[in-house]
């Protein structure tokens, strides 16, 4: 995903670490102190910056849930690019790292995930304003959709489709392919469809204005967080109150309040209509 860069300032990070220790142990208060790796590029609406530059977004209000509800830790946020979050989880430097990470065969050789997601991405098909006939993969066999690159969650998804379906989706791969650029080829008539997270593209829409719609809701997958091998205990009971929030109706209603629709609904009563950015 093409995402916006941004440097949040110290007072932010003050405010979000206020009472936590700068090393990781045990806090003044007893707590334990966990390391949560954040990523310090801007995907909305799971995380971006308020009018006050302060980092918000449906991942920072699921995070604060968790620590509200879990009172022998104490959370400390630590920003950083989304693979040097991943290595420092790795090596123990972290012990959890969020940024709606998929889950693929690669991922979980290296990290524990729980159980339930957190939230969901979902994935669509970009087309013309003026297109009708694309709502899903099988409108794309005869097709040309925008270049994909050969790895990552939206080509695993391509992959699958075309491993279980004949005809395939023809694909065109290239190396770190531009989702700008990919929506203008469907806005010039280059292409006839783009397959993106549907929030990758509000927020791109929303700069560009691009004579461009969501033809159709293609999947939601799920998204986590990821931790250290070893730290069974945390993802169990991270993962119980990530199911108490979902049960009790805390990330429902925050589903609603950053992408405009409960993606914890089945997928077909999610409506194209339904979904909005904000």
């Amino acid at each position: 995903m093409k995402a916006i860069r941004i440097l949040f300032v110290m007072v932010v990070l003050s405010v979000l670490m206020s009472g936590c220790s700068g090393v990781q142990g045990t806090a003044n208060d007893g707590k334990e102190i966990i390391q949560v790796a954040v990523s310090a590029e801007v995907n909305p609406p799971f995380l971006r910056n308020d009018e006050n530059n302060e980092p918000t977004g449906y991942d920072i209000e699921y995070l604060k849930a968790v620590d509200e509800r879990l009172p022998q830790y104490e959370f400390k946020y630590v920003w950083g690019e989304e693979e040097s979050n991943l290595i420092g989880v790795g090596a123990g430097k972290f012990d959890m790292a969020i940024n709606w990470f998929f889950s693929n065969p690669e991922r979980e050789e290296k990290f524990l995930y729980p159980e339930t997601p957190y939230g969901y991405s979902m994935t669509g098909l970009i087309v013309h304003k003026d297109t009708n006939n694309i709502e899903s993969l099988d409108d794309m066999t005869d097709k040309e959709l925008a270049p994909v690159s050969a790895s990552g969650g939206l080509r695993s998804i391509l992959n699958a489709y075309n491993e279980q379906n004949d005809p395939p989706i023809p694909l065109t791969t290239v190396d770190n392919p531009s989702n700008e650029n990919n929506l203008k080829r469907v806005e010039s008539g280059r292409s006839d469809a783009v397959f993106l997270n549907i929030t990758t593209f509000e927020a791109i829409q929303k700069n560009l204005q691009l004579d461009l719609k969501v033809g159709g809701i293609v999947s939601k997958e799920p998204v986590y967080v990821v931790f250290q091998p070893d730290h069974e205990e945390l993802a169990e009971e991270i993962n119980h109150v990530t199911e108490e929030l979902i049960e009790d109706g805390t990330l429902p209603e925050l589903a609603e309040k950053w992408f405009g629709v409960n993606f914890f609904d089945d997928l077909e009563d999610i409506s194209v209509e339904g979904f909005q950015y904000e």
